[in-house]
């Protein structure tokens, strides 16, 4: 059975890749890692969707194979 798409924030991101925050959003401007949406109205809330975490993180895998 398949996990239900869910967003996770961002320490749970930094934790499932390693990264730090400043690592990530590097990523994110430089179009090498996901981008968060965002969850509330005022732009404050945002979260990464867990497949493209893990998608990502597969793709590193990848690279070093």
């Amino acid at each position: 059975m398949a996990e239900p798409r869910r967003f996770v924030r961002l320490i749970a991101v930094k934790y499932q890749t390693g990264l730090g925050r400043s690592a990530i959003y590097a990523g994110i401007k430089a179009g090498t890692y996901p981008k968060q949406y965002r969850l509330s109205e005022d732009g404050r809330a945002v979260g990464w969707l867990s497949e493209e975490i893990e998608a990502w993180i597969d793709s590193r895998i990848q690279a070093v194979a």
